[in-house]
């Protein structure tokens, strides 16, 4: 096996001369710094310290390792020694591969409590702005969706995401730690000290709800994602309901059982249809909208009888039907400032024409039409906020992001709250950070700072749309391991194409196959959802995958609102 240093060393001289251009055209848009080195003089400096006796840790970014994961991390790459008359250099060094090409950084942590950088470009050296590695959470298509976004902030140094999937190591959007334990809190901290981690952004549910975000908050390492207390929002939906019910926050009524004769009563008392929630965590698939009372009824079986979703199970919710449109709200939160996103529209139903069982989501779109800027006034006022300031006076401060499902009453036409997930959902992150121009890394650590109030965000004009590819059967018992061929084919159909990978993975001849439900996000912009729909479905029909299968209609609502608006 080549040895880590000969591999560090050509990695870096293959990006090198890849990316050449793409760094000469980034280093013209940063500012001068006052003092600036000579590409040998820089060379001669760190050449001339070898001598001395202060040793500083050589690691490699992720970025260096385009189209692999990274085993057993490499954790001691190059040792060499560095001056101590120079007080531009300070141990320990690390040396990372910026997110714009051929820069080889030198960057100096946390010593004198100063951050200095040197990057060589064009021949010189210089100090750039303050950088940040990130570790990403997750191994789906939100993760990819947020790794994408990462690698394209300025300030970030590098992605490592844990565990992640071979889509994700295959893009180049991230460096994939497929052996890092993520249940482990010990082993995650250990990680990002090794290797200098800036920030954590938890993607999924399940380690939040665990209590990964304190430990890591507690280690120091600022985290995306809340407590495992105030995850309870989504973690346990009495908890939510309960709380709407304190702070008068709009919610459908409901009542809680754990008998399931008692919960078949207040079935038949209330009608169909009628909504069955399991109170836990149940992978997205523990609702059921049971539109007679024998569903009602069978539902309940289920979850109290059978025990089908284990102690997520234990309680269930039964909720009344609400009729009208659903929307996906989104806002960052620092615990007790609020900003909203742009909006996002998703189709939980498996077939074309919401027909069939709720999936985790088969498409979505953004920004939802239904959505305008008065509606979201309403959200922050009536929903927002006051769980905001409700779980801050609980006891809980809620920091990371909010995802409030929302039903737009078709009576009213005011919204009222279906349910929260304290987590970007999956597909709507994808087309979110398809649009958004902010620098990410940068607006995630003002949350964790508390400092989002001096934060604003940009995002593009044009409408984002994804049409997710499952595997034949889902979301019931699906086949794992068949082929899919013609990604590079179809993601080149437009620059405004982008496949966000959620369950793949490599067999042995070095073929993507299906390794899980979901599998791929086929994303696009757009100038109008006509264009981005467009754009998406021609890369689908490019793809060769006969045991995947997509809806053919994502985005319908958001045409027959264009429509409607047209006439």
């Amino acid at each position: 096996m080549q040895n880590p240093t000969a591999r560090l060393q050509a990695a870096v001289q293959k990006r090198r001369g890849a990316t050449a251009a793409k760094a000469n055209a980034a280093a013209a848009e940063k500012p001068t710094a006052p003092r600036l080195l000579s590409k040998s003089s820089a060379e001669e400096t760190v050449m001339a310290s070898a001598s001395l006796s202060t040793r500083a840790l050589f690691k490699c970014g992720p970025k260096a390792f385009r189209n692999s994961h990274l085993h057993g991390y490499l954790k001691s790459v190059v040792s060499f020694p560095v001056s101590q008359a120079s007080d531009s250099l300070y141990s320990p060094i690390r040396v990372v591969n910026r997110a714009y090409g051929s820069n080889l950084i030198v960057t100096a942590l946390e010593s004198r409590g100063l951050n200095t950088a040197l990057s060589s470009t064009n021949g010189s050296l210089k100090v750039p702005e303050e950088r940040v590695t990130v570790l990403v959470i997750g191994g789906g298509g939100r993760e990819h969706a947020l790794c994408y976004a990462l690698e394209r902030s300025p300030s970030c140094d590098a992605v490592f995401c844990a565990p992640g999937n071979s889509g994700i190591a295959q893009s180049g959007d991230a460096t994939c730690i497929p052996d890092l334990d993520i249940t482990s809190s010990e082993a995650v901290i250990s990680f990002c000290h090794n290797w200098g981690v800036g920030l954590v952004v938890v993607g999924p549910e399940a380690p939040l709800v665990a209590g990964l975000a304190n430990d890591l908050v507690k280690a120091g390492i600022p985290t995306f994602g809340p407590s495992s207390e105030a995850a309870a929002l989504e973690g346990s939906k009495d908890f939510m309901k309960k709380l709407c019910d304190k702070y008068n926050i709009p919610t459908a009524k409901y009542r809680t059982f754990t008998n399931p004769a008692d919960a078949k009563q207040y079935v038949k008392d209330q009608g169909a249809p009628i909504v069955v929630k399991a109170d836990g965590l149940a992978a997205g698939k523990g609702v059921v909208v049971a539109m007679t009372l024998d569903e009602a009824f069978e539902a309940i079986d289920t979850m109290l009888v059978e025990g089908s979703f284990g102690s997520a199970g234990s309680h269930v919710i039964i909720e009344e039907f609400l009729e009208g449109e659903e929307a996906s709200f989104f806002a960052l939160v620092d615990g007790e400032t609020a900003l909203p996103l742009e909006s996002a529209q998703d189709h939980k139903r498996v077939g074309d024409g919401d027909v069939g069982p709720n999936t985790g989501g088969m498409g979505a779109y953004s920004p939802a039409p239904i959505v305008t800027e008065e509606l979201k006034k309403k959200v922050m006022e009536s929903i927002i906020l006051p769980t905001v300031k409700g779980m801050a006076a609980e006891g809980c401060k809620f920091v990371g992001v909010l995802y409030a499902g929302l039903m737009i009453e078709k009576k009213s036409g005011l919204p009222k709250l279906i349910e929260y997930n304290v987590r970007f959902g999956d597909p709507e992150c994808q087309v979110l950070m398809m649009r958004l121009e902010s620098d990410l890394a940068q607006v995630l650590l003002a949350a964790c700072q508390g400092e989002l109030g001096k934060v604003s965000l940009t995002w593009s004009p044009e409408l984002a749309t994804v049409v997710v590819m499952a595997s034949e059967g889902y979301p019931g018992v699906y086949k794992e391991g068949t082929v899919i061929k013609n990604l590079d084919e179809a993601e080149q159909v437009s620059p405004a194409v982008k496949i966000f990978h959620a369950g793949t993975a490599f067999d042995t001849d070095g073929n993507f196959v299906a390794a899980g439900g979901r599998v791929l996000g086929v994303t696009a912009k757009g100038k109008d959802i006509e264009e981005a729909r467009a754009k998406a479905y021609d890369a689908l029909d490019v793809v060769d995958w006969p045991e995947g299968f997509y809806r053919h209609d994502i985005g319908w609502r958001a045409l027959k609102h264009r429509h409607m608006f047209a006439h």
